[in-house]
């Protein structure tokens, strides 16, 4: 669990990115993982967590 306070999983966040897959920067993708997750709205206390998590994610899918 990511987000203990929303109840937000690696997956959650995985998914929430795929869906939306058209960003330009982590910052922006933060924006539109946490509109469909809720994450990080809580105790905030998985912000870095999370933007980690989308930055891993967004290098993992750049196409060389």
């Amino acid at each position: 669990m990511v987000c203990n306070c929303k109840q937000v999983s690696y997956a959650d966040i995985a998914d929430a990115l795929e869906n939306n897959n058209k960003f330009e920067n982590v910052l922006q993708a933060f924006n539109a993982v946490q509109q469909v997750t809720h994450c990080s709205t809580g105790c905030g206390g998985c912000h870095q967590k999370v933007l980690d998590i989308i930055s891993e994610l967004m290098m993992g899918h750049k196409q060389i």
